[in-house]
């Protein structure tokens, strides 16, 4: 069991909670996550590591409440426990240093991608940030990705806060502009993480992103999250999660994410019909 020391709402129906797991802390690096069940008859879910505190012994996960198992586990509270956590699964993300590398986090991939920021700006990279959402009340993490890059854009769908349009937008500018770009990483919603891709191809600049497929061991047993890289079936949970976008078969990949959308639909609903907990 692994008690839930704070819990805090940063948008709408997305959460934030740090959660006493001190073996997984001691061992957690940038780009790895977890494996919870909320209880001994829930289903298991694979969450990134947003935040680590070795010394306290705890990680911080953020989610967005829209199946049944992450409303259920915004229903717990702190002091609550959650039934079992594993981890850290999957390879950090790779050391660089020296470069110049552009941040992007799209929706709840923003807290994804700070972790990474903050990774590099540590290892004496120039990091560049652009984070984006539908609407200003949607935004997460602002001051944090601030403050773990050099340089900072915010992009709203609608024009409700900073600039009106995608991270895209700024992307290429970037692109056009007169600092060179070293590496792209971009962690969000697939079809920002397949456009960004599009864009940097031309310009031949290393693309990372953090595929999240449908998962369920995390270990590379079950063979559930498997996906096309360069051709070749690789494992997201043992493989990844990390892979070179230019080199992922994004067709496929968006095709197995809906491979269970029913079931998901009809879980979802009796969930909220039933109240279930």
């Amino acid at each position: 069991m692994n008690e839930i020391i704070s819990k805090q709402t940063l948008s709408v129906n997305v959460k934030r909670m740090e959660v006493s797991a001190p073996e997984i802390a001691k061992a957690a690096k940038s780009g790895q996550f977890i494996v919870l069940r909320v209880n001994a008859l829930g289903e298991r879910i694979p969450l990134t590591i947003a935040g680590i505190n070795k010394e306290k012994g705890t990680i911080t996960i953020v989610f967005q409440e829209i199946g049944k198992t992450t409303k259920l586990l915004g229903t717990l509270n702190a002091g609550d426990c959650i039934k079992d956590l594993l981890g850290p699964l999957g390879h950090p993300t790779e050391p660089q240093s020296g470069k110049h590398i552009v941040a992007i986090g799209g929706g709840v991939g923003v807290a994804e991608i700070l972790p990474v920021a903050r990774f590099y700006k540590g290892l004496s990279n120039t990091v560049t940030g652009i984070i984006g959402a539908r609407s200003k009340d949607l935004i997460i993490f602002e001051d944090e990705m601030a403050h773990a890059c050099d340089n900072f854009f915010i992009t709203t769908d609608d024009g409700s806060y900073k600039r009106k349009g995608f991270v895209s937008d700024v992307l290429k500018e970037l692109i056009a502009g007169p600092n060179k770009i070293d590496i792209v990483y971009a962690i969000g919603p697939v079809p920002m993480m397949k456009f960004i891709c599009d864009i940097t191809k031309p310009h031949n600049i290393k693309t990372i992103v953090s595929l999240n497929p449908i998962m369920l061991d995390g270990t590379g047993m079950c063979g559930v999250c498997r996906c096309t890289v360069e051709g070749k079936t690789k494992f997201a949970c043992v493989d990844g999660p990390e892979f070179d976008g230019h080199l992922v078969n994004w067709a496929e990949f968006s095709t197995r994410l809906g491979t269970f959308k029913s079931e998901e639909k009809i879980s979802n609903d009796n969930f909220i019909v039933q109240g279930q907990k």
